[in-house]
């Protein structure tokens, strides 16, 4: 066959979409609590690296061990709540904003993390 020849085949792909949540679609415990996190992060790693700040500056700033600074950097985050991140965003100059409103068509809520810049 050339290349410019396509090939008819009987295969069909199912598209599922997912949730929003990576962590609830691959059916992990936690998944809310892992998303938040991770979004959490994700704010504070961009903050590390635009600030071009190493590990070591890194964890004098926050009050943590270098090695808890590259847990963050690698999201290895089992060992970080979401007020520790929080509290680690709020050190780095960041307000925090926790908004509540009701959801919409009378689902069950969500959490969700914007980060502004």
């Amino acid at each position: 066959m050339r290349p410019d020849e396509r090939q008819e085949t009987d295969m069909t792909i199912d598209i599922e979409h997912g949730t929003g949540n990576v962590f609830a679609d691959l059916g992990l415990p936690d998944a809310v609590d892992r998303q938040t996190k991770t979004r959490l992060a994700l704010a504070l790693n961009e903050i590390v690296k635009a600030r071009k700040l190493r590990q070591v500056a890194t964890a004098k700033l926050l009050g943590i061990p270098q090695s808890k600074v590259s847990a963050l950097v690698n999201y290895r985050l089992d060992g970080f709540s979401v007020e520790r991140l929080m509290g680690f965003l709020t050190r780095l100059n960041r307000d925090i904003e926790i908004v509540i409103r009701p959801s919409r068509d009378d689902r069950e809520g969500q959490v969700s993390v914007h980060a502004l810049r």
